[in-house]
């Protein structure tokens, strides 16, 4: 089974979507993130079930629509270890900040 880490930005990102949807009162908010790193377990058995992103990356989506959101993520075979580097709401463009 994989281990799964959580790079300094996609704990950032999470703290950005919290801040976002907290702005924008909705009334689960706290669940919704915690959603989110819930729908990220599934890569301890499954690393490679996210879609291909160039290079060497990959993406898993996560729910749909205004619960929808993209986690970035690099699985390191060697080390068995799925490192997510960002995560961002489906509506929103791309990924910012730095991606390892």
């Amino acid at each position: 089974m994989a281990q799964v880490a959580f790079a300094d930005q996609a704990l950032a990102d999470a703290e950005r979507i919290l801040r976002h949807l907290v702005e924008h009162q909705i009334a689960d908010a706290g669940e919704r993130v915690a959603d989110i790193f819930s729908a990220v377990d599934v890569l301890e058995r499954h690393p490679l079930i996210g879609r291909p992103a160039p290079p060497e990356l990959r993406e898993l989506v996560i729910g749909t629509g205004s619960r929808g959101y993209v986690a970035l993520y690099r699985y390191e075979v060697l080390d068995d270890l799925v490192l997510v580097l960002a995560i961002r709401a489906q509506r929103e463009k791309g990924f910012t900040g730095p991606q390892r």
